[in-house]
Parts: structure tokens; C-alpha cells; sequence
């Protein structure tokens, strides 16, 4: 990799590139598209079933297939040229959503094209990841991920909000018709801006037990392996005050209002923390303010010890959230340990474990809830957060 220094790897380097806006811009469509299509479903399936937990459900099962999908299909990276398997995968989900859209479709089978477009997401992932790196200079990878991390942010809250004015005026079904479009724009946009690029690799057998090869190869690459862990369990842990919120707001005596606030705390620190850390750090600084940047992100979850009023608690939550700054960095830790032909496996396989291992993080949350306070809950995964960080604390080539 190339060394960084002055006032290389801003917003602007990235955006220099044609092929990155294209691909940028296809990433904003597809993600609303996404967003607005699980919220639509949501909606369907209480309609259909009058069942408030089949709906939750719908919110499992685009979770649970990321695993599969980055385990099993992961080979497709190498074996597939990354622009046409990012516009298959594209309209892929647009099929699927049209098939969501018949009259009369069941439930179980409304989950069931829901969880195949699970599958195809971090696939996707992990192509757009590699292409990231392959169509960028090196000092413009790190920012061009952070925009992309910053559209799947700002993405869920743009589109549940046109997601509800369309619910507004259209049936679930229709609004779901609505986003086959978004679908099918998000693969035009890929096709006329990407170059065309050949496959990766040309790795032979079947594609289930490549993609396991292929993992298992990842996960033996100990520098690599560390990055990874780092960056799947500290967000494991850092979703505690989230998944606690309801609790954490009623033991405060507050109304179900102020919910929305506490959720919103952590989120807005991590915007203003992503922006902040690209503007302010110097690139070639990034990598080695990793680990430290993630272990200051637990440093006010102790402070819940002490039982904070709302307000202060808001403060801790958005404070904690300004060091997911973290990510910048483990970003170019990862283009530093990972060997070029193994970037797009890399990619996928980060992808399925950081949603996987959110998902779960969710569910500890929950069930440590159930026996401590909320507040200890949170004070625990802060004390857990820094222990995992010392322990999976990379060590950044020189």
C-alpha cells in the first residue's frame, strides 16, 4: 500500500473518480430501495397476519441469512466479473420484490424471498467492497468506505421516512412495486458508469465448497483474523445502550417519547465521529488510532455506574458514538493485512460477521437485561468493550 500523508484521503479524493460516483450513486438508490422495501413488507405482513411478532420477524429474517450468504456464496466474488455481479444481484432483488408484490402470497413465502435477498447482500458487499480498492487510489479507499457506511446510516432514516409517506398514500404491495424500480435503476446506473473488469479468480469445483475455502483462508490469516474480530465484537458490545433503550428510559421514570431520543444519541455521534475522523485525522494516522479510538468509544458506558439522568446519558451515548471514528481506521488496517486477491472474500466475510454478530449483540443485550439492571448491562458492555479491544488489538505493519 502506498504510503498517506499531507491532506490525502478526504471525501473529494474519492469523489475524483467517475466509476466511485456511479457506483456511490447506485449504492444511494438500491440502499433506499432496501430500506423501504423491509419497511413496506413490515407493514404487509401485520396486515396479512394481524400479528405484531410475524412482523418483528420480518426485521429476523433480513439478519439471519447474512451468515449463509458470506459462508456459502462468497466464491461468487471470484468467479463472477464484480460489474455483473453487482447488477445481477441488483436485479435479483428486484425479481424477488416482484414476486412479493402478487396478490394472495403467503406469509411464510414472503419471508422466504426476503431471506434470499439477504443472501445476496453481503455478496454484493463484498464485490463493492473489492471494486472499492480496485477503481481508487490507495489514499481514497478509506473515505470512499466511510460514504458508504454513511448512506447505509443515512439510509434508514431517509427511507423509512419516504417509506411512510408512500405508505401514506399506496398499499404495501404497491409501494413495494414502487421500489422494484429503485432496484432496476441502482443495476442501469452500475452498468453505464463501471467499467468492465474480468473476474478475480477462476477458482474450479463446487461453488460451496470454494466459498468455505475461501473463509477458511481468511480467518487463518492471523493479522487479518484480529482486524476482523475487532470489528465485529466491539459493535457487538456497543449496541447494548441501543437494545436497552425501552428499559433504560422507563427506569428513568420518562415517557415512551423519550425512546426516540436515546436511540437517536449514538447514531448522530457516529455521523459527526465518521465525518470528523476524515477531515481531521491524517490518513496515515488512522490505522494506528484504531484500537484506541474503539476503547474510548466504551470509556462513558462505565459511567452508567452512577445511574445518569436522560440528558447526561444522551451525552455519554452521543460522546461514545463520536469514536466509531474507529472504523476509518480499521478499514486501512484491512486493505494493509489482506493479500490483493483475497480483498473481495475479505470484504464478504467482514460484512456476514459484523451483521451477524450485531444481531446477536442485540440478543445479549436483551438477556443480560432480563437479570441486571439496564444501566449494569450497559456498565458491563463497556468493561467487556475494553477487555475485547486489548485482547484483539491489531498490530498495524509498519
Amino acid at each position: 500500500m502506498a504510503t498517506m500523508t499531507g491532506q490525502a484521503g478526504r471525501y473529494r479524493d474519492a469523489f475524483a473518480s467517475a466509476e466511485f460516483r456511479g457506483l456511490f450513486g447506485a449504492f444511494v438508490v438500491s440502499m433506499l430501495g432496501y430500506v423501504v422495501a423491509g419497511l413496506a413488507l413490515t407493514v404487509l405482513v401485520y396486515r396479512e397476519t394481524a400479528s405484531p411478532l410475524l412482523s418483528a420477524l420480518t426485521f429476523t429474517m433480513a439478519f439471519l441469512p447474512y451468515l449463509f450468504g458470506g459462508t456459502l456464496l462468497s466464491g461468487l466474488v471470484d468467479r463472477v466479473a464484480p460489474r455483473r455481479l453487482l447488477v445481477c444481484c441488483d436485479l435479483g432483488c428486484a425479481a424477488l420484490v416482484a414476486v412479493m408484490t402478487l396478490p394472495g402470497t403467503p406469509v411464510p413465502v414472503l419471508f422466504a424471498l426476503l431471506c434470499a435477498m439477504s443472501l445476496l447482500t453481503p455478496v454484493a458487499g463484498g464485490t463493492r467492497g473489492a471494486l472499492v480498492a480496485d477503481v481508487l487510489p490507495p489514499d481514497a479507499v478509506v473515505p470512499a468506505r466511510s460514504l458508504l457506511r454513511l448512506v447505509a446510516q443515512g439510509a434508514q432514516i431517509c427511507g423509512y421516512a419516504a417509506g411512510g409517506g408512500l405508505l401514506a398514500v399506496l398499499s404495501p404491495r404497491a409501494v413495494l412495486g414502487v421500489e422494484i424500480v429503485t432496484f432496476a435503476a441502482s443495476a442501469l446506473m452500475l452498468r453505464v458508469f463501471l467499467a468492465r473488469r474480468p473476474a478475480p479468480g477462476r477458482a474450479g469445483g463446487s461453488l460451496a465448497g470454494d466459498s468455505l475455502r475461501g473463509v477458511a483462508e481468511v480467518l487463518r490469516n492471523g493479522p487479518l483474523r484480529r482486524v476482523l474480530l475487532l470489528g465485529w465484537l466491539v459493535p457487538f458490545l456497543v449496541n447494548f445502550p441501543e437494545a436497552l433503550a425501552a428499559p433504560s428510559v422507563a427506569v428513568r421514570g420518562l415517557p415512551a417519547s423519550a425512546t426516540g431520543w436515546w436511540l437517536a444519541a449514538g447514531p448522530v455521534g457516529t455521523v459527526a465521529g465518521e465525518l470528523a475522523g476524515v477531515w481531521l485525522i491524517p490518513a496515515a494516522r488512522r490505522g494506528r488510532l484504531a484500537a484506541p479510538l474503539a476503547a474510548c468509544g466504551f470509556v462513558p458506558f462505565l459511567v452508567f455506574a452512577l445511574h445518569p439522568p436522560l440528558v447526561p446519558a444522551l451525552v455519554l451515548l452521543g460522546t461514545a458514538g463520536l469514536c466509531g471514528a474507529y472504523m476509518l481506521g480499521l478499514d486501512q488496517l484491512v486493505l494493509d493485512v489482506t493479500p490483493p486477491q483475497l480483498l473481495g472474500r475479505a470484504y464478504t466475510v467482514n460484512s456476514s460477521g459484523l451483521m451477524t454478530t450485531q444481531g446477536l449483540g442485540f440478543a445479549a443485550a436483551g438477556a443480560l437485561g432480563e437479570v441486571v439492571p439496564a444501566d449494569a448491562a450497559i456498565t458491563i458492555a463497556g468493561a467487556a468493550g475494553l477487555l475485547v479491544v486489548a485482547l484483539c488489538h491489531p498490530r498495524r505493519r509498519a
